[in-house]
């Protein structure tokens, strides 16, 4: 397995491994696949190009398939900018229980801790998705609150167990 930033050019990996999630998991997520699969190229290009502030990581196995991703986005409101956030984390069924999604994780927060001023990194997880708890969990994360309907899809809510990491 290889992990590195991904850029424009793996715009098209990128957007087929995001449909994919939404499509298995589709109440994990704050986006719909109805509403991304309209996106065009140049909108994942632009998504991609990382920023001192900004990158998307990629898990590629041995034969060169883009089987995990996740976002780091820092806040950049003068307030804020001491914090940043995980978005999008998903590993291909087919791919888990390899490590592939710690692996992620530790690089993401080994790349964030770069982000001069960073204190903290928050996420949130629906509060039934155990595994990604555990995950998140078991590289540190802790829960510190919890949005009651927070996400709405199909009529149904879900809650969300917010999270935050110290780095600093």
């Amino acid at each position: 397995m290889k992990i590195r930033n991904l850029s424009e050019s793996d715009a098209q990996l990128y957007q087929n491994l995001r449909l994919s999630a939404f499509k298995i998991n589709p109440r994990a997520f704050g986006s719909t696949y109805e509403r991304e699969v309209r996106f065009s190229i140049k909108t994942i290009e632009e998504r991609l190009k990382p920023t001192k502030d900004k990158f998307v990581l990629g898990a590629f196995d041995e034969n060169g398939s883009l089987v995990g991703m996740v976002t780091f986005i820092r806040e950049n409101n003068l307030k804020t900018n001491h914090k940043g956030n995980v978005f999008g984390m998903f590993v291909a069924q087919e791919s888990r229980l390899q490590g592939i999604g710690k692996s992620l994780v530790l690089e993401l927060i080994r790349k964030a801790r770069n982000c001069d001023g960073l204190e903290q990194i928050n996420l949130t997880v629906v509060s039934d998705n155990d595994s990604a708890k555990k995950l998140y969990e078991s590289v540190g994360f802790e829960v510190y609150g919890l949005e009651r309907n927070a996400l709405k899809y199909n009529g149904r809510y879900f809650d969300e167990d917010l999270m935050v990491l110290k780095v600093k």
